[in-house]
């Protein structure tokens, strides 16, 4: 099974993704995306209102392990990741790791 932290790698290296609270909220509402990413200590509030978009449009979600800072980290940045989204999955096998995932 590939590893979540390079399946993200791969998707940012590869693909297109859009990361932060105001854009993927706004990914989301456009019903773009093939899967969203949230780290473990997101916001309740952010977590609640994506899981509610991710109902509505059928995109799944991938609770990340680690904090916001980790993840941040594992796509290279060096700030806090809340929330992301991958709207073209490109190289990466992340939704393999989708189908598996549960949602939180």
């Amino acid at each position: 099974m590939p590893s979540l932290e390079n399946e993200l790698k791969n998707a940012l290296r590869s693909g297109k993704v859009v990361v932060g609270e105001k854009e993927s909220v706004r990914a989301l509402k456009q019903g773009r995306g093939k899967v969203v990413v949230l780290a473990s200590n997101a916001k309740p509030e952010l977590k609640s209102q994506v899981k509610s978009l991710s109902n509505i449009t059928g995109i799944p979600i991938i609770e990340f392990p680690g904090t916001s800072l980790e993840l941040g980290y594992a796509l290279g940045k060096p700030y806090p990741i809340q929330v992301m989204v991958v709207i073209d999955v490109g190289e990466s096998r992340i939704m393999e790791l989708a189908e598996t995932a549960e949602v939180k």
